[in-house]
């Protein structure tokens, strides 16, 4: 057997065993110091590289399971069904009806992307669109990206609009009941306040609980019913 086939053979157990490696193991492995003969085992065998870690590990094609966003991760390490994060984001943003925020694709991909689509839009592989002081970035085609951002307008109009924050002495007088009180519910606070003679919907103590992150320490409060 040629001695190709050997290593090919040889590279294969070992992403079978650990389903990632880096540069150092599979030298040690494959019996080799040189870069060039790991990458011509690897392209033979077909693999992809990490988008996370500066590109530091690999895997073979057919060993990640890619969640719907096309992602797979091992321990920390991030893989795409695109190959690079440039690509990746790419395909998402394309695909996305409503265009992503930065948020969204962070969120998605779990590193930051500032960067990349700062390169992106400037390599005009993607637009962006200055939406309600928030970048959208869309599709890099105009039309799509145009019914891109018409969707997300249309999506941030249907969303109900935010509880304001009670007046300064009425939010100090929630937040003492929540000290006080051994209701930590805001339909409790909210009918301790009543009784004291102190007007406060129940929409107003959940967007303070929202803004201090009140009523997580015994467990995520629920909204009771009406």
């Amino acid at each position: 057997m040629p001695r190709h086939d050997t290593t090919k053979n040889r590279a294969a157990r070992i992403f079978h065993r650990r389903q990632i490696a880096d540069m150092a193991v599979l030298k040690h492995a494959l019996g080799t110091p040189s870069r060039t003969t790991v990458f011509r085992v690897l392209s033979s065998a077909g693999y992809l590289t990490s988008y996370s870690h500066a590109g530091r590990y690999y895997t073979l094609r057919g060993i990640p399971q890619f969640d719907e966003a096309g992602i797979w991760a091992h321990g920390e390490a991030l893989f795409s069904k695109d190959g690079t994060l440039r690509a990746t984001i790419v395909r998402m943003v394309g695909e996305s009806p409503a265009g992503n925020t930065h948020d969204e694709l962070q969120a998605q991909l779990h590193l930051r992307v500032h960067d990349t689509l700062l390169d992106l839009v400037r390599d005009y592989r993607i637009g962006r669109a200055d939406l309600d002081r928030r970048y959208l970035y869309v599709s890099s085609d105009k039309t799509a990206g145009k019914e891109q951002v018409a969707q997300r307008r249309r999506m941030l109009a249907a969303e109900p609009s935010p509880v304001a924050l009670p007046e300064p002495n009425l939010l100090i007088e929630i937040l003492l009941a929540v000290i006080h009180q051994s209701e930590r519910e805001p339909a409790g606070i909210a009918a301790a306040l009543s009784r004291q003679g102190q007007k406060v919907s129940r929409e107003q103590i959940e967007a303070v609980f929202a803004r201090y992150g009140l009523g997580k320490k015994k467990g995520a409060w629920k909204r009771s019913q009406p």
